[in-house]
């Protein structure tokens, strides 16, 4: 998934429009883009539209309430019920994973947005059924007590991408708020690509076309991944490991993310 985009649930407006957006996915939010009072109304109106409207084959997800609220229960029996929805989003994980999963039979991405979540998100990406993992700087940063800004680091993007890449897992970058700063989100998109993030979480149209761009691979580096695999290979099969291709050292390393790059994109 190179980009997934949030949709508030109860917003008739943007779910329709959600439909011609290319993002790779589509996060339909139950959470806070929904007030309080208007939650069940939210979830009328969305089963109504999922049932009315067609994605093709974009992964359709819902972000349901924390796992500490009567809401979180009411979503998940009703998330259950929706043929259309792959998977759902749980916000602030911690627990649970598990027995959401075989519970809905949907695939479970988990936000970290706690401390305490940061330090399980081993835990969290390993268990059955966990498809991918984000994290939100500013819950983050309110569980904390510091800023969304700082918590953004190195530190948290490094250690949420490493646990999921371990465990065969996709991570997705967070969700970058300033919708004016365009060279700021693709610089961002741009850094969380070098960490080896997947894809991006956005909040607004604009960005998709940005992140699709981003996160996949450019012309030059398909032909270059295609000419790494025939040239390695030939080696090989001579006897020899490493090579020199365009003066740049070529062993089984490159080998392998070439082979990686194709099987995903060639």
């Amino acid at each position: 998934m190179r980009s997934q985009l949030y949709v508030p649930g109860n917003n008739e407006k943007m779910v329709r429009k959600s439909v011609g957006i290319q993002a790779d996915s589509v996060v339909f939010d139950l959470e806070d883009a929904v007030p309080q009072q208007d939650k069940e109304n939210a979830r009328k109106l969305l089963g109504s539209l999922l049932e009315e409207l067609d994605w093709g084959k974009r992964r359709l997800c819902v972000r349901v309430n924390p796992t500490y609220t009567m809401d979180y229960y009411r979503d998940v029996l009703w998330v259950s019920e929706q043929d259309k929805v792959g998977c759902v989003v749980v916000p602030e994980a911690e627990d649970g994973l598990l027995s959401l999963y075989r519970t809905t039979g949907k695939d479970v991405e988990p936000l970290v947005e706690t401390a305490r979540g940061l330090m399980k998100v081993e835990d969290l990406v390993r268990q059955e059924g966990v498809f991918a993992v984000s994290f939100g700087s500013a819950d983050l940063a309110l569980s904390m007590g510091g800023e969304a800004s700082t918590l953004a680091n190195q530190y948290v993007r490094t250690a949420v991408v490493v646990a999921a890449r371990a465990y065969g897992v996709e991570a997705l970058d967070r969700v970058f708020f300033d919708l004016k700063d365009v060279e700021g989100f693709e610089a961002e998109c741009r850094w969380a690509k070098g960490l080896g993030y997947s894809g991006k979480q956005v909040i607004h149209p604009s960005q998709v076309e940005v992140a699709n761009q981003v996160f996949s691979p450019s012309k030059d580096e398909l032909e270059w991944a295609r000419k790494v695999v025939e040239l390695y290979e030939a080696h090989a099969k001579q006897g020899r490991g490493a090579l020199r291709i365009d003066d740049k050292l070529v062993d089984a390393v490159h080998y392998r993310m070439a082979k990686r790059l194709l099987e995903s994109y060639g």
